[in-house]
C-alpha cells in the first residue's frame, strides 16, 4: 500500500470552534481557561506539578490486573502495568465511551494519538516513564449513539432491549447478527482476516461490552503498550466518594463553574452549563439523574429517593452505584490515573476548558489538553479527479456551492464577471449625481438610488449568467458534488461516520500503518492522507 500525506491548519477545515482554533493557536484570550499550553513547555511544567497531587498507585494497579486477568497477556501491556505503581510514570490518556466494533474512526485516532504521544515525551523527558490509557466511557447510556456503526454508508444499529450503562449491557444475538454484516463486508475483501477474527473472538454472548471492548482494543494496540482501564470499578470509585459527597452535598461544581461561564460567554460559545448536580445514579439496568427536590435526593424517572444521610450511607456503602456526568467525568478520570495530557476531540476540549475551578475546587490535577490527530483519507484515483478540476486540499472543506463557482470561474472561456462593468457603472452615478445636484439638489438622493437599482440589474444578470456557464459544465459539477458526498458521507466528515472495517477491509492494517506513520503529537494539524493498492 502506498500513501502520501499533507497537512493544513485546522482553521481552515471550518469544523472547529473559535475556542478551539484559538486554544491550539496559544492565543491567550483561550489560554486563560487552561493550565498549561499545548506544548512541550507545557507538558514540563504539567509534571513538575503533577508530582504534588498523589494517587493510589497500588489500587490502579490491582484493579487493572484483576480487569485483565482473563485476557491473553502481551508483555508490552504488562510492563506498562507495572511501571504505573512508580511515582515517575505518567499518562497520556485519551477518552471514549465503548462503541460497539470501535464505532467512527476517530476512536483509532483517538487511541494512535495517545500511543505516538506517550513514546515521543519518554524521548523528551527520558527520566520518566509515559503510559497511553485509553479510559473507557462505559457508563454512557446513549444506545443509539454507542450502539451503531457504518459501513459503505448505511447505518447498522444494535436493536436491544438492555437499558443502563453501555458497559454493563451484554453481547446477545442481535449484536452477533450485526458481526455477520461486517463479516459479510469483509468476505468480498482481501485483507482484515484477522482483525475479523479478534472481532469476533471478542464480542462473545454473554461478554459484556466492557470485557468485548477490552479484549478488542486489546488485540489490536496491545502490541504498543496501550492500557485499557474500566473505570466503572468499585475500588476506583472508593478513591472518588470525598468528592461525590461534596457534590450530593454542596453542589460544588455548578458553582464553581459559573465564573468560567460567564467569562467564556463574552468571548465564545459555552459548550455546557452543567447541572444542579451533576451525579447519576447506577445500578443494574439503570442509569440516571439525581435531583435535589426539598431536601429530598431524587433518582429521575424512577421511585427512588433518598434523604441526606440515606444517600451519603449508600455513597459510602457502594460508591459503584454512583457516576460522574460530562462536568465530573474528567474529575474522576485524573483522580484515578496520574495523567499529564488530555486527548480529546474539538467538543471535548470545548467543555474541558470550562472546568479548572472545577479541579482546584476539589484539589485535583488538570492536565495539559491536547487536540486529538484528524485524518481524512482518500483513494488515489478520486483524488486525481479532485485535482483534474482544479481544486487543492484546504478546497475538500469548502461548501458546494463555493466550489461550484471556483470551478465555474475556472474553466469558463467567457468571462462571467462584471465587476469591472460594475465599478465603472459607480464611477459614472457619481459623475452624473454631481451634475444633477446642480441644477436640483434634492435630486441627489434619487440619483443615489438610481445608482443602486442599477447596480442590482447587473448582480441578477451576473447570476444568470453563472447559471448559464453551470448547465454548460453540469458533467463537472456533477463530479464534484460525487467526490464531495463519498468524502462527507451523509454530510459528516469520514472520521465520523466511516469504520474501521471499511478500510481495514480493503487495504489491511497498513491503513493503521499509515495513520501511526502520520500521527501528530504536540504539533497541530488536519492530515489529509492520498491512499493506493499497490
Amino acid at each position: 500500500m502506498k500513501f502520501s500525506a499533507t497537512q493544513i491548519p485546522y482553521h481552515s477545515t471550518g469544523l472547529f470552534s473559535k475556542l478551539v482554533n484559538d486554544y491550539i493557536e496559544a492565543k491567550p484570550s483561550a489560554l486563560a481557561f487552561a493550565n498549561y499550553a499545548p506544548n512541550l513547555e507545557g507538558v514540563a511544567k504539567a509534571i513538575e506539578q503533577r508530582k504534588h497531587f498523589s494517587i493510589d498507585r497500588k489500587v490502579l494497579v490491582s484493579v487493572l490486573e484483576e480487569q485483565y486477568s482473563n485476557i491473553v497477556p502481551i508483555e508490552a501491556v504488562n510492563a506498562n502495568v507495572v511501571l504505573l505503581g512508580e511515582e515517575n510514570t505518567f499518562v497520556v490518556t485519551t477518552a471514549h465511551q465503548p462503541n460497539i466494533f470501535t464505532g467512527p474512526l476517530y476512536f483509532f485516532y483517538k487511541i494512535i494519538h495517545a500511543i505516538e504521544l506517550a513514546a515521543d515525551l519518554k524521548k523528551q523527558f527520558p527520566q520518566n516513564n509515559f503510559v497511553p490509557v485509553y479510559y473507557m466511557g462505559s457508563e454512557d447510556a446513549d444506545i443509539d449513539e454507542v450502539g451503531s456503526f457504518y459501513l459503505d454508508g448505511a447505518k447498522h444499529q444494535w436493536i436491544t432491549k438492555q437499558t443502563g450503562a453501555i458497559g454493563r449491557m451484554k453481547v446477545d444475538d442481535a449484536l452477533l447478527g450485526l458481526i455477520k454484516n461486517i463479516e459479510g463486508f469483509w468476505s468480498v475483501k482481501k485483507q482484515g482476516g484477522e482483525a475479523l477474527d479478534s472481532l469476533k473472538n471478542a464480542y462473545s454472548k454473554g461478554a459484556t461490552i466492557n470485557q468485548a471492548t477490552l479484549s478488542l482494543v486489546h488485540a489490536y494496540f496491545g502490541k504498543y503498550g496501550l492500557v485499557v482501564l474500566q473505570p466503572d470499578d468499585v475500588k476506583l470509585k472508593a478513591q472518588f466518594i470525598p468528592v461525590m459527597e461534596k457534590e450530593l452535598l454542596l453542589q460544588f461544581s455548578q458553582k464553581a463553574l459559573q465564573p468560567t461561564i460567564t467569562k467564556l460567554a463574552a468571548s465564545y460559545h459555552v459548550q455546557t452549563e452543567g447541572r444542579l448536580l451533576n451525579l447519576f445514579y447506577l445500578k443494574d439496568n439503570l442509569r440516571a439523574r439525581i435531583e435535589l427536590v426539598n431536601n429530598t435526593y431524587k433518582i429521575v424517572d424512577t421511585d427512588l429517593e433518598f434523604t441526606q444521610a440515606e444517600i451519603i450511607a449508600e455513597l459510602h456503602a457502594h460508591p459503584d452505584r454512583f457516576s460522574p456526568n460530562v462536568i465530573l467525568r474528567g474529575v474522576y478520570q485524573e483522580t484515578i490515573l496520574p495523567g499529564v495530557v488530555f486527548i480529546g476531540g474539538g467538543g471535548e476540549l470545548a467543555y474541558w476548558l470550562e472546568l479548572k475551578n472545577v479541579f482546584d475546587e476539589v484539589g485535583v490535577h488538570y492536565p495539559v489538553l491536547q487536540l486529538r490527530n484528524s485524518f481524512l483519507f482518500i483513494k488515489e484515483k478520486l483524488w486525481e479527479q479532485w485535482t483534474a478540476l482544479g481544486f487543492n486540499h484546504t478546497d475538500i472543506f469548502k461548501p458546494l456551492l463555493e466550489l461550484e463557482v471556483k470551478l465555474v470561474n475556472s474553466h469558463a472561456k467567457e468571462n462571467i464577471s462584471l465587476i469591472q462593468f460594475k465599478e465603472k457603472l459607480a464611477e459614472l452615478y457619481i459623475d452624473i449625481q454631481a451634475e444633477v445636484v446642480k441644477v436640483d439638489p434634492t435630486l441627489g438622493e434619487h440619483t443615489l438610488n438610481l445608482s443602486v437599482q442599477s447596480n442590482k440589474k447587473l448582480v441578477e444578470l451576473e447570476k444568470k449568467m453563472l447559471k448559464a456557464e453551470k448547465r454548460k459544465q453540469a458533467t463537472n459539477i456533477e463530479r464534484v458534488h460525487k467526490i464531495k458526498k463519498e468524502l462527507f458521507i451523509q454530510g459528516s466528515i469520514q472520521e465520523r461516520v466511516d469504520n474501521f472495517a471499511q478500510w481495514v477491509g480493503e487495504f489491511g492494517w497498513a491503513w493503521v500503518d499509515a495513520i501511526l506513520t502520520n500521527s501528530n503529537t504536540m504539533e497541530q494539524g488536519f492530515t489529509i492522507i492520498t491512499i493506493q493498492k499497490e
